[in-house]
């Protein structure tokens, strides 16, 4: 009797043994599954973050160009900001490189472009020029906000590139067309570019190409340094300076003083710019408030948090009535002269 009590002990301690084992391993595969997914879908995460932020580069196989430096160079300008952001100037990029690189990734590129009341008179510079150096040889759409689609000239453009013409209404104040473009600029982006455009420069009409803009000046986030401060202390920069408006920086803060009327980089962050600016805009006008110079104030508020990835430099919008600095080797695109008082609808 004690031989058999012994005996089922003994079973019942192997099966005990047995069923703890397989416990075991079933956890371990449990967690080695799970462990495998989070890893999958990291994998994946990691994949598309790349590919957002072109962090995998490549160039054509056995394409020919200039040795490259890390010891010579420009030295006369700074060409990498604090948060390492590189700062494009004439001499810092090879463009047959950028180019190949590029065409590879077959990207299409997006510009925004406002001409409403009297601008409407800049257009045709604007288009033409554009046809001759902005992004020659890529896939382009021109997206025209206007509120005379009648008066859009007509531009021979070359394959790939077209023009789109988008009706918006007139208005009284040039500050009211000026606060509307990020709201536009954001509805555009999601109703009608999200699956066809990598890449979107809002730019403004008054304004004319004379150099290359192409594929140096993608990015993420993407800024261009103003031509009338960048030699200047940032105490004189015209940022917002009322702490009750959400576009306020204050004296000692910021880091450049950025154009609104040149402003871009892949498509969700554009997105992600015009959205807060919109919203921040919108809420200071409900307790009354205007920023110093309307949206141009909240991107630069933005663009001090939200660091661009690349800072273009002033030769991607001078001004026509400013004689070139010996730095800017090169004016690729430049406000034209005018006289506000003749077009603007109101002139403060």
């Amino acid at each position: 009797m004690l031989l058999n009590r012994n005996f089922l002990t003994g079973i019942l301690l192997i099966f005990l043994l047995l069923g703890a084992l397989y416990y075991s391993n079933y956890l371990s595969y449990s967690f080695v599954s799970v462990e495998q997914e989070e890893l999958t879908a990291e994998s994946r995460r990691v994949e598309v973050h790349v590919q957002s932020h072109e962090l995998h580069m490549v160039a054509p196989d056995h394409l020919k160009y200039d040795q490259p430096s890390i010891v010579s160079g420009r030295n006369d300008v700074v060409t990498v900001t604090p948060w390492l952001a590189p700062v494009v100037w004439e001499g810092t990029f090879n463009p047959v490189l950028l180019d190949s690189i590029y065409k590879l990734q077959n990207i299409t590129v997006a510009a925004t472009v406002f001409a409403v009341g009297k601008y409407v008179m800049f257009l045709k510079d604007f288009l033409e020029t554009a046809e001759q150096h902005f992004f020659v040889g890529f896939r382009v759409h021109m997206y025209v906000f206007t509120d005379q689609p009648d008066s859009v000239p007509q531009i021979k453009m070359a394959a790939d590139r077209q023009l789109t013409v988008l009706p918006v209404p007139s208005s009284k104040r040039w500050q009211e067309i000026s606060a509307r473009r990020m709201e536009l600029i954001q509805k555009l982006i999601e109703e009608k570019l999200r699956n066809n455009i990598d890449y979107i420069f809002c730019l403004d009409v008054d304004s004319k190409f004379h150099g290359r803009w192409g594929t140096e000046s993608l990015g993420g986030l993407i800024a261009v340094i103003h031509p009338g401060y960048y030699r200047d202390n940032r105490k004189r920069f015209p940022y917002e300076r009322r702490p009750e408006s959400r576009a306020y920086i204050a004296t000692g803060e910021g880091d450049f003083y950025y154009c609104g009327g040149a402003f871009g980089g892949m498509l969700q962050e554009v997105h992600q710019l015009a959205k807060t600016c919109r919203t921040n805009f919108e809420a200071d006008a409900k307790e009354g408030i205007e920023a110093a110079w309307q949206e141009e104030s909240h991107l630069n508020r933005y663009m001090w948090v939200n660091k661009p990835s690349k800072v273009l430099s002033p030769e991607y919008l001078w001004q026509d009535f400013k004689a070139r600095n010996p730095e800017v080797h090169i004016i690729r695109f430049s406000g034209v002269v005018k006289n506000y008082a003749a077009i603007r609808p109101n002139v403060e």
